[in-house]
């Protein structure tokens, strides 16, 4: 504590020890004066101090610097129109902003290798990126990380900012790569995931489809395992066109339906209007030519596997089709999801994380018990 003599008490143990911290002037002093309180320095005692009453002051510790992995890089801030770069060469920052027309990003990736920039980081921000992945690939080593583990930064809300922090975290290696498969499984990919949205649009018809009929008192989905199978398909046109004899239309029934006549006389026996005639007419024509568009992916897609540029692709799809469950439409998704180099995963845990398959259930989600 401080006396009005400007004496600095120090606390050492159970005695104090005083410590002039500030003379007064020779015949300045006068007690009948208040003095202003004086700002108290927080002093550290040591053992030596402590023991012969002096008070030592702690010095700051050394502050260490970040190892610097790459001398020349380059982060990006990618958006639908244009691209920020911000290129680190020596410790020192250049911001340049590019659009996202092919031929400025020639030119962007023209500058980096001007300048010797060796790697560059980019978020994978919707499909924003692949523009610039499909320019810089094979020319510099591109690092797509997820916006998640950069973006958790207060304060950097601006495209120079963003781009500034991607590359300081790439100059010091503190970037973890997003896994992107090599070329050719990209462009398998890209078939097996035009299928996949062909299979939704396709069920999503059919179900349009099915509550059509139900609620025309059709109640074919009630008799026929499968409405929209080879039976159930062609009654359904018989339906579009204007048929409206059940005893008929049950004659069109195959194989194991042929034995449920009498319930599908009963079930055809609906209230079907104009209206909805035509609108289950225009129904299964965009299912048969949804059905067309799958079996034309379908072959290209074989196509693709046979005619890989990688080999193995087509012995990886076989190995896998042979797993209980797994077809060939499977076996072909998951080489297009995950490749055929397994080296990328360092385990299979670390695959089975990577596709979303963990093994551990969440007890929160009602619809898994």
């Amino acid at each position: 504590m401080w006396s009005r003599s400007g004496i600095l008490r120090v606390a050492i143990g159970v005695q104090q020890v005083e410590r002039v911290w500030c003379r007064e002037p020779v015949g300045q002093h006068d007690r009948r004066t208040v003095e202003a309180p004086r700002t108290v320095a927080t002093l550290v005692v040591s053992t030596h101090g402590r023991l012969f009453n002096q008070p030592v002051l702690t010095p700051w510790p050394k502050e260490e610097t970040m190892e610097i992995i790459y001398d020349c890089c380059c982060g990006l801030d990618v958006h639908a129109k244009t691209v920020v770069a911000c290129l680190i060469k020596r410790g020192k920052k250049e911001t340049r902003t590019f659009s996202t027309m092919t031929d400025d990003l020639l030119k962007l990736s023209d500058w980096l290798v001007s300048e010797g920039c060796t790697h560059v980081a980019m978020e994978s921000t919707e499909v924003y990126w692949k523009p610039v992945f499909n320019i810089l690939e094979g020319v510099l080593e591109v690092i797509l990380v997820n916006a998640r583990h950069v973006k958790a930064v207060p304060g950097r809300k601006t495209d120079v900012r963003d781009s500034e922090w991607l590359a300081d975290l790439l100059r010091h290696g503190l970037l973890k790569a997003s896994f992107i498969p090599p070329a050719h499984i990209r462009d398998l990919r890209e078939l097996t995931r035009y299928r996949q949205s062909l299979v939704k649009e396709q069920t999503a018809v059919g179900n349009r489809i099915q509550k059509l009929i139900e609620s025309a008192n059709i109640k074919l989905g009630q008799v026929a395992s499968d409405a929209l199978g080879v039976s159930g398909l062609a009654m359904l046109r018989a339906l579009a066109r204007g048929e409206t004899d059940p005893e008929q239309m049950a004659d069109l029934a195959r194989r194991r339906l042929k034995a449920k006549k009498p319930q599908l006389r009963r079930a055809l026996q609906g209230r079907l209007t104009e209206a909805q005639r035509w609108v289950l007419g225009e129904l299964l024509r965009r299912y048969d030519e949804l059905e067309a568009a799958r079996a034309r992916v379908n072959e290209h897609i074989r196509q693709e596997v046979e005619h890989n540029r990688d080999p193995f692709v087509a012995d990886a799809v076989t190995l896998l089709a042979t797993i209980p469950g797994v077809g060939e439409p499977v076996a072909e998704t998951i080489i297009s999801e995950i490749g055929v180099d397994m080296s990328r995963f360092p385990s299979d845990a670390h695959l089975s994380s990577w596709a979303g398959s963990s093994g551990r259930t969440r007890t929160y989600n009602p619809l898994i018990h």
